[in-house]
């Protein structure tokens, strides 16, 4: 808790003081209203706010609809299978590197309008549209949407071999509802009341997220989030109190948000049970829900799928001219300039990842061993301990945190970075590993205990090895979240130290294609080697026990 907590209640304290007017570093000692008047003085505050609300909702509420229709209209069949194998591995993959992706596949000059071009729109150049950095933030939402929604559809997989769905559904079914419909009013309330937290982690993740607004956001003006950023990046130090007075206004938008979403869930639970009391069967919806849901599950997947191999092509494009399909030849250079200079940067990050993932898995086995030896199950409140750092926007609580580093002599470097880290990598880790933990059968420790084991033998000897998959693949699932930190390597690290999505990120003021491309692999290949370790170390381990391998 310590390790997780602590610097979240610390970085509030460092952000709300310096929002006040307390900030020493730059001589001002008074409290005052000064950082809230400039703030307020901004003109685009009315529509960062605005952004930071309407991309936050859309994005969640698209992500959890086409989770829900997903699921009612699909699940147990074999095209439900399919997508599902599919949509699991993009979980892992960045979000500067998806949204990359996307950008390179919908923008005016992207891989789509070039396919579709000119034989089918006419155009002969890009045509004058603001497909991506609208002034709307359709296409931000749009990129959270596709990466977050397999985050959701793995948590509700997860609720509901919990959720007595078959039967369930049999008895909607005896009574006259479609498939959807049943599933909605029968199964969705039980699966949704457990996977309430993230989606409000989720909500949370969108309203104030960073690295996707640089990349598909608007910038004139930007979001909340990415404003804040800049203000923290000013050489004027009075511009760190604005910056902390936005990061307060941004936490208060999100708790506000979270209000408001769950006052919707008591609409929508009262609609529901007035739907139930009408007596309306709604059979007919299937033959539109269940396409309109496999049609934007698919479009969500083959969306990433295809922005990963559109950065694909660029790293290794020649010139490529509009309209062409695809370049005209191979170019290596980006590869070899990253080969030459990346070296470090591919270093940096994979240490700040393992070692990150190493302490928390050192905390989480405890703590979850712990709760075993006493049998003490993990209680509601608990579980919102542990999801508190992923609710907390990053940018609340993180320009506090560096300035009370600084304070107290910790500068910028590795170590800062990898306890920042663990404060989001932590929680992952724990939610992926608890179940499994939970679920592996007692009887095999008292067999142990009978043949003279004592509970660390037992620990190390017996269980450990028995989960090892369970435990890579947790730890696959942390390094993934350490690789995708962009805000905490940036202002905890001040800028000084350098990972594959602060590289990547920062190209995209640029516009190098190639490099970008580079950079995007890069980072999704330092995601997908950890998940490639978890499969093959357990089936070489356990290749001569095949109920271990599975």
């Amino acid at each position: 808790m310590v390790a997780m907590l602590g610097p979240v209640a610390a970085g509030l304290a460092g952000t709300l003081l310096p929002a006040a007017g307390f900030y020493p570093a730059a001589g001002l000692t008074t409290l005052g209203l000064g950082p809230l008047q400039s703030l307020l003085d901004w003109p685009g505050l009315a529509a960062a706010v605005r952004l930071s609300l309407t991309t936050g909702f859309l994005a969640t509420f698209a992500a959890l609809a086409i989770t829900a229709l997903f699921l009612a209209g699909w699940s147990g069949t074999r095209a439900f299978r399919a997508l599902e194998r599919v949509l699991s591995p993009l979980l892992s993959v960045p979000h500067a590197a998806a949204a990359f992706g996307l950008a390179f596949l919908v923008a005016p000059s992207g891989w789509l309008a070039r396919l579709l071009s000119p034989w089918l729109t006419g155009w002969e150049r890009p045509p004058d549209i603001a497909v991506t950095q609208d002034h709307w933030g359709f296409a931000m939402a749009a990129g959270l949407t596709v990466k977050e929604m397999p985050f959701l559809l793995l948590m509700a997989l997860a609720a509901l071999g919990q959720s007595d769905a078959t039967r369930r559904m049999r008895v909607a079914a005896a009574l006259g509802y479609g498939r959807v419909a049943g599933w909605l009013l029968a199964v969705f309330p039980s699966i949704y009341a457990q996977i309430r937290l993230p989606v409000y982690v989720v909500l949370a993740y969108s309203m104030s997220v960073v690295d996707v607004a640089l990349i598909l956001g608007p910038t004139t003006p930007p979001t909340l989030s990415v404003q804040i950023v800049r203000w923290m990046g000013d050489p004027d130090l009075a511009m760190r109190l604005t910056a902390s007075a936005g990061a307060v206004l941004q936490l208060v938008l999100v708790g506000a948000a979270l209000l408001v979403w769950r006052a919707g869930e008591g609409a929508v639970a009262f609609l529901g049970r007035r739907w139930i009391g009408s007596g309306l069967r709604a059979g007919r919806a299937d033959a539109v829900a269940r396409p309109v849901a496999l049609g934007a599950a698919a479009i969500a997947a083959g969306s990433v799928l295809l922005g990963l191999l559109t950065l694909g092509i660029w790293s290794v494009a020649g010139f490529w001219g509009f309209p062409d399909p695809l370049p005209g030849g191979l170019d290596l250079r980006s590869w070899m300039r990253f080969a030459t200079g990346g070296g470090a940067t591919v270093a940096t990050t994979a240490l700040i990842a393992a070692i990150a993932t190493g302490l928390s898995l050192i905390f989480v086995i405890g703590c979850l061993e712990a709760e075993h030896r006493r049998g003490k199950a993990l209680s509601q409140k608990g579980l919102w301990l542990i999801y508190l750092p992923l609710l907390v926007p990053q940018v609340a609580f993180l320009p506090g945190l560096q300035t009370l580093l600084l304070s107290v002599g910790l500068k910028s470097g590795l170590g800062p970075v990898i306890l920042a880290h663990v404060v989001f990598v932590l929680p992952y880790l724990f939610l992926s590993l608890g179940d499994p933990w939970r679920a592996w059968d007692p009887r095999y420790a008292t067999t142990a205990a009978a043949l003279g084991a004592r509970p660390t033998g037992v620990l190390w000897r017996v269980r450990l090895p028995m989960l090892l998959r369970p435990i890579l693949t947790a730890a696959a699932v942390a390094m993934a979240v350490s690789v995708g930190q962009y805000l905490p390597t940036l202002i905890v690290g001040g800028g000084c130290v350098d990972t594959l999505t602060t590289e990547a990120v920062a190209l995209a003021s640029g516009g190098d294609r190639r490099a970008i491309g580079v950079y995007g692999l890069a980072q999704t290949a330092a995601v997908m080697v950890p998940f490639g370790v978890a499969l093959i170390v357990p089936a070489l381990v356990f290749r001569n026990r095949r109920a271990l391998r599975g």
